[in-house]
């Protein structure tokens, strides 16, 4: 299953795992240096928080429901990005989850202190599903709990009218939790939305181990093959820099290109 990932969701998953239970070995000492709060990361200048806090769980079932939707959401949108655009985007959004709490923590909305801790890659899950919601709002998604299946951007709202409505209601006492949710999710779906924020030029390529499963996008049958092998090096590029960076004039080249290998 490990092969069938994509490189950075595949590390993403190997980094947050390790780091759990090496914290909770060690009796959740990494916590004390890496978890963020105001106080220590503002007030202390201990920066390096803003990344930290995202590979830091509370629990298994924190950990676990995290890791499952980066496993299942976390390559469509490193296709569509690229490998090193879909890293900055992930932990922007994060970064924007601490950025978000500190705000309505400055503003009391929120009840914690300058000195509660903030944990958990959810703010940059929450910038993935929002952005998959984006740009296939109608891709369907069947539920464990609650059994139901809805749309992306359904999902997407549900999750965005939760996370509202447990901050201004205090619910579940999770207030914080939730504020990181809804920052990841409003710059994920900023990003998505304006993606040259990210830089016009593609990424760089992936790591050589990518290419040794069976690619999602294959070049063309050789019948096909008459323009100069245009309609390949443009998958190659999907392959390589997501889809996003194709110009009008690619789209236009690919879409003849399947309307000619399946004729209506």
């Amino acid at each position: 299953m490990m092969d069938s990932l994509t490189p950075v969701v595949k590390w993403l998953l190997v980094l947050n795992i390790a780091v759990y239970f090496i914290d909770l070995f060690n009796g959740h000492r990494m916590r004390v240096f890496g978890a963020y709060s105001i106080e220590s990361a503002l007030m202390e200048f201990r920066v390096w928080e803003f990344l930290t806090f995202q590979f830091l769980h509370g629990s298994v079932g924190h950990l676990l429901f995290n890791m499952v939707a980066l496993f299942f959401f976390g390559p469509y949108m490193e296709r569509w990005w690229g490998s090193r655009k879909f890293l900055w985007f992930y932990l922007l959004s994060g970064c924007a989850g601490a950025v978000f709490f500190t705000l309505l923590t400055l503003a009391n909305i929120l009840p914690s202190g300058f000195q509660s801790a903030l944990v958990g890659a959810s703010a940059g899950i929450y910038g993935i599903l929002i952005g998959v919601g984006v740009i296939a709002p109608a891709l369907r998604v069947a539920l464990l709990f609650p059994p139901i299946e809805l749309s992306m951007r359904q999902l997407a709202i549900a999750l965005m009218v939760i996370s509202t409505l447990v901050i201004l209601l205090g619910i579940g006492g999770n207030e914080g939790g939730e504020a990181g949710h809804l920052g990841g999710a409003i710059l994920g779906y900023f990003l998505v939305r304006r993606p040259r924020l990210l830089g016009t030029g593609g990424p760089a390529a992936p790591p050589r181990h990518r290419q040794a499963h069976q690619p999602k996008l294959r070049p063309r049958s050789h019948a096909f093959h008459d323009d100069g092998g245009e309609v390949d090096r443009i998958l190659e590029k999907i392959s390589r820099d997501g889809f996003q960076s194709l110009s009008e004039e690619e789209r236009d080249i690919l879409q003849k290109a399947s309307r000619h290998q399946n004729p209506s």
